[in-house]
């Protein structure tokens, strides 16, 4: 399917480091949106959740991401999520095909949320996906869908149905 846009698809990130910082905990209103900025576990992002680029640990190559710097989505930000599932194979690929995995799915739901195909879009995808580590330890099969701006542009406000 469709390939990737320079390098803007980073490089494989871990779901299965888990780490709360409750000092400094992004905070939720009732509808579930993010309202104050602050550290999210890795296993607590939802679809519509807006954050920022942030440095991670690397092991063997793959970044590590226990948590994320969230923000309210009105305000500037990285990234927006948009979607977040269980990847539906029956065991961990060899190589770099999780990446393949977690790019094709994260492909086919772009369009949906962007309102705008990817090959054509200033988007660009970010995906959260498990480390055979994580997969083993922590059953970890959650792939975290992300875009960007691959001109390195803040965005402000939600991306959805804006067709950029």
């Amino acid at each position: 399917m469709g390939r990737l846009k320079g390098w803007g698809f980073y490089g494989a990130v871990a779901l299965g480091v888990v780490g709360y910082n409750a000092f400094t905990a992004a905070d939720r209103d009732s509808s579930g949106a993010i309202v104050d900025g602050g550290s999210l576990d890795a296993f607590e992002i939802e679809v519509g959740d807006c954050f920022n680029d942030s440095s991670s640990a690397s092991l063997d190559g793959e970044e590590i991401i226990s948590s994320i710097p969230a923000v309210p989505c009105v305000e500037s930000h990285d990234n927006e999520v948009y979607a977040v599932f269980d990847v539906g194979i029956a065991s961990y690929p060899e190589g770099d095909a999780m990446f393949d995995v977690a790019f094709d799915e994260c492909l086919e739901r772009f369009e949906g949320f962007v309102g705008r195909d990817y090959q054509t879009s200033v988007l660009d995808i970010y995906a959260l996906y498990p480390t055979k580590e994580s997969w083993a330890q922590l059953a970890d099969r959650e792939v975290v869908c992300a875009v960007f701006d691959m001109n390195s542009n803040k965005l402000t406000g939600s991306v959805k149905n804006l067709g950029l």
